[in-house]
């Protein structure tokens, strides 16, 4: 028989290429990151920025409308991608295509969309002072930070839920209808366990862009304290190396332990319905 492993010299050569790009593209910069951020007093400089109060609130509201936004498209993609993929009806594709279609946007195209909709010359505020006789603008707090990254991460989870859909065993759902299950019955205990994995990875990637996202809060930031402006302010405006590079190790880690965290709640999920 031949032997049918690749040799050494070619499995070094078939690696090298990721390896390469893992060393240019995040581990030796990385380390550059950590350097600068300790600036020879590695323990002094993280514990100023953890007792820090405006950093610490930044980090603050940054995970809490993450976590909001996570939230929010977790639900509304799940109904949406539900009925897009168990519902055949004329225009699905041209409505897939559509709601889909914010994945090519950048951030900056997003947050002048935000401003067109809720700014000062926007169409809510127009309609709210025909109506009420007060212009209504959020489009420069948190509220319009909120729509800007709800409106480029349901796509993204539309997508996880429709293709999770599509593979779901519908005879599960006939068992459990059989057994006298109602409709809300056969959501909660069979279609959404089914769906877990992937909804729970899909939010976690949701959470990490939502995190790290800069376009859309630079086009919205007028009074907006999240921690990527905070950041932007910290290196550009106040030539502050050390505070951005400490802040930005701070927001990987945070990310960081989320994203394990779902990868671990996700193989368990896995293991459970094995």
């Amino acid at each position: 028989m031949h032997d049918l492993t690749f040799p050494l010299r070619w499995r070094v050569a078939l690696i090298a290429p990721a390896l390469a790009v893992f060393l240019a593209f995040w581990l030796l910069p990385m380390i550059a990151l950590v350097q600068v951020s300790a600036d020879g007093h590695f323990v002094e400089t993280y514990l100023a920025l953890l007792t820090n109060g405006r950093y610490m609130g930044s980090l603050g509201a940054t995970i809490a409308l993450s976590a909001a936004v996570t939230a929010a498209t977790l639900v509304i993609s799940t109904i949406c991608g539900l009925l897009l993929a168990r519902r055949t009806f004329a225009g699905r594709r041209a409505l897939v295509a559509l709601l889909t279609f914010p994945l090519a946007f950048p951030g900056v195209v997003v947050g002048f969309m935000v401003i067109m909709l809720a700014g000062r010359q926007g169409l809510i505020g127009a309609l709210s002072l025909r109506l009420t006789g007060e212009r209504w603008v959020f489009a420069y707090s948190m509220a319009g930070l909120f729509a800007g990254y709800l409106y480029f991460s349901i796509p993204r989870v539309i997508v996880t839920v429709m293709a999770c859909a599509s593979q779901l065993d519908g005879s599960l759902e006939e068992a459990a209808r059989s057994l006298g299950a109602s409709s809300w019955r056969v959501l909660c205990d069979v279609i959404l366990p089914a769906l877990a994995p992937g909804l729970v990875a899909a939010g976690a990637i949701c959470f990490a862009t939502a995190m790290g996202a800069f376009g859309t809060a630079f086009t919205l930031a007028t009074d907006i304290d999240v921690l990527p402006m905070t950041i932007y302010t910290e290196f550009t405006l106040n030539a502050n190396m050390v505070t951005a590079a400490g802040l930005s190790i701070v927001l990987g880690l945070v990310t960081w332990a989320v994203l394990t965290l779902a990868r671990s709640v996700t193989g368990s999920a896995v293991a459970a319905t094995a």
